[in-house]
């Protein structure tokens, strides 16, 4: 009789053995009962199911990052081009992604690879290029409208790696390099337009007062002077513009 009891409570502890689960904090428990899901979602900690009957599924809520591989893509201007992305993702619905979509992962892969594809097809090189956060805005939104039935919420997309050919990239660096040198010349000839503006005030100036013309001979004479130099060549008009200071020092005296 002891032998029956032992057996008894050994197969009851078994029973509520099968029955118990640990669900993590980062996951959601999804119970199905005779084959129909039920509404209550488990939580974190110490469960109950009833063996056999029951049936759970753990989900994990935590955001899943997905790297979309890279594919040849043909932008708006008939440019080939390679591009790989990169996806966030995070189960909102623990019910919905179980239940709406049989595998989450290779879903989402699919429709983002698809959706990058079209995204960047439409837009042409220099948009892919310089708008890349207008794509990956883009290639969000779709991503959202597609997945939000399955219980999914996309965070981010951003478009991580855009490889030229080898012709294009040449062709753009000496785009690039043409585009330097125009704009080396027209800061050169803007410096050019400057310079002689300043020098046809100056020679204003001169015409109106010409002793100054005489004072820069002075020191142009005295920085040659500063540098050493064994041979000085004075101009023809030095003697003309000592007499000149002379005179017009003498009309400053009085």
């Amino acid at each position: 009789m002891e032998i029956v009891w032992i057996t008894l409570l050994v197969i009851i502890g078994t029973i509520i053995a099968q029955g118990i689960r640990i669900i993590n904090q980062y996951e959601r428990g999804v119970v199905f009962r005779l084959g129909k899901v039920r509404a209550e979602v488990k939580q974190p900690g110490l469960r109950l199911i009833i063996p056999v009957v029951d049936q759970m599924r753990k989900v994990s809520m935590q955001i899943v990052t997905l790297p979309v591989d890279s594919q040849k893509i043909i932008t708006k201007d008939n440019v080939s081009i390679d591009v790989s992305a990169v996806a966030y993702y995070q189960v909102t619905d623990p019910i919905k992604s179980v239940v709406e979509i049989q595998n989450v992962v290779s879903a989402i892969y699919q429709i983002a690879q698809t959706t990058v594809r079209n995204i960047v097809g439409q837009s042409s090189l220099d948009e892919v290029l310089s708008e890349t956060t207008v794509i990956n805005e883009k290639i969000k939104v779709v991503l959202e409208q597609q997945t939000e039935k399955w219980g999914i919420f996309v965070s981010t997309v951003e478009v991580k790696d855009i490889q030229l050919p080898e012709s294009m990239q040449r062709a753009m660096a000496k785009q690039a390099e043409a585009e330097r040198e125009k704009r080396a010349k027209v800061i050169a000839a803007e410096g050019e337009q400057l310079s002689a503006a300043k020098l046809g005030e100056a020679a204003d100036i001169i015409a109106a007062h010409p002793i100054a013309l005489q004072l820069r001979n002075l020191q142009v004479l005295s920085d040659i002077a500063v540098e050493k130099n064994s041979t000085i060549v004075f101009p023809s008009q030095f003697m003309d513009t000592i007499s000149s200071v002379k005179n017009f020092m003498a009309k400053e005296v009085r």
